[in-house]
């Protein structure tokens, strides 16, 4: 039985910075065994099936082959669907607060923080912008968009000392949705 799993590859075609083409990528995947490879938008988003659920052993798999094919060193994140599905399906912000998908963002941390790391934060919110820890995730609500926050992935790699990625809600969901029909 295989595995539903997602991958998020940190800051690639990212202004026209560690360009890795999506077909080629998927190629890339099945090259190391992983089936049922989709991509989702140009900013390495993949969802995939595998005969185990070595999260760990995948993305380091994956950095690899992603070097080897492509010359550049990314960090991977490989998350189980129902991992995903937690994050998707129980964001207390969006419960809380509604409103529009487009004002929500995921970032995701490469290692775990503990609540207490987290709370002691200064957070720099600016207006009623909002920011919680859910498991290895940090949800955010941002009214005004992510381009003017400094809630970014920047802060939260500095702040917390972690690596992380951040997707938008939609691509949350979507991602999501891409798992569940695999």
């Amino acid at each position: 039985m295989s595995a539903s799993l997602v991958a998020l590859l940190r800051g690639i075609n990212v202004s026209g910075k560690m360009s890795i083409p999506m077909v080629p990528l998927r190629r890339s995947c099945e090259a190391i065994g992983l089936t049922q490879v989709h991509t989702y938008l140009q900013s390495g988003n993949i969802v995939f099936a595998a005969e185990h659920d070595h999260t760990a052993r995948i993305a380091a798999d994956l950095r690899a082959r992603i070097s080897t094919d492509f010359g550049h060193e990314v960090q991977v994140l490989v998350l189980a669907a129902q991992t995903l599905a937690r994050t998707a399906e129980n964001n207390p912000l969006r419960a809380r607060l509604g409103g529009e998908d487009k004002l929500f963002y995921a970032t995701f941390l490469f290692e775990p923080v503990s609540e207490g790391d987290f709370q002691a934060l200064q957070l720099p919110v600016q207006g009623d912008e909002q920011a919680v820890l859910g498991g290895q995730v940090v949800l955010l609500y941002c009214p005004h968009g992510y381009g003017k926050t400094k809630l970014n992935n920047g802060y939260f790699e500095k702040a917390l000392g972690v690596p992380a990625t951040t997707r938008n809600w939609r691509t949350v969901l979507a991602l999501h949705q891409a798992a569940i029909n695999l």
